[in-house]
């Protein structure tokens, strides 16, 4: 069993994060900043707009070196900043002799990453991914880029990505947990892309964190709910 990139999160002692204001004041950065995060091959942060889930994965990705934009180890496309100061609380162990390299795949800044590698275009032949469909160019730069041992962080993936899209990274990602090489960690509201065998899951929300099933997240039962009588959700949200 080959050293994953990262083993677990911490608080780095030196930094003093305020639980008071945001991002501090999420219930899951302070679960982590108190009692570490340990990771694995494959983990899934699931739960509700604002819970903190894309936080955490920004943070992660930021103290691993990754640009909060998104890109691979040495990216630093930067348009506007409006990351969280989380990453510099923010420590983590590395495995021995695992990868240094990593991507970060943030689906409301791709637009911006890829006018960015379009301006510092590397020396091999690169995709021309603004005349991609949104869909096909994600795929693309799954194909492309999750390749090489490493750390992926992958925030809201499935945003660009059809049913069957989302199947091809869930082949992707049970490949990078099986690999021993690569690591993953996704946050995702797709029922779909949680499904994925080998993940550990974890649900986020006013609790914290807490490791889950499948199916017994509250995303899974609700989607459950809405296709097998969606009336029975609509009737309260149409007049």
């Amino acid at each position: 069993m080959q050293s994953l990139p990262i083993e677990r999160v911490f608080r780095e002692p030196e930094v003093t994060l305020s639980t008071r204001t945001w991002p501090g004041s999420l219930a899951c950065v302070r679960q982590v900043l108190d009692a570490g995060l340990d990771v694995g091959p494959l983990t899934v942060l699931v739960g509700e707009n604002g819970s903190g889930k894309s936080t955490l994965v920004e943070g992660i990705a930021q103290a691993y070196g990754l640009s909060a934009e998104g890109g691979s180890t040495g990216a630093r496309n930067s348009t506007r900043a409006t990351e969280s100061a989380l990453w510099q609380s923010l420590g983590l162990s590395r495995g021995i002799g695992a990868s240094r390299w990593g991507f970060f795949l943030r689906a409301e800044t791709m637009h911006g990453f890829y006018s960015y590698l379009e301006a510092n275009p590397t020396t091999r032949s690169e995709p021309v991914f603004h005349e991609m469909s949104h869909g096909e160019s994600f795929l693309e730069i799954l194909a492309d880029r999750f390749t090489s041992p490493g750390l992926y962080v992958l925030d809201e993936p499935e945003s660009a990505l059809s049913f069957t899209g989302c199947l091809s990274l869930v082949e992707l990602l049970h490949n990078i947990a099986h690999s021993g090489t690569m690591q993953a960690i996704v946050a995702t509201h797709s029922p779909l892309i949680a499904a994925t065998p080998g993940a550990r899951i974890l649900e986020v929300g006013e609790w914290g964190l807490r490791e889950q099933a499948w199916e017994e997240l509250e995303l899974v039962q609700h989607w459950r709910g809405f296709l097998g009588n969606p009336d029975l959700y609509l009737r309260h949200i149409i007049n």
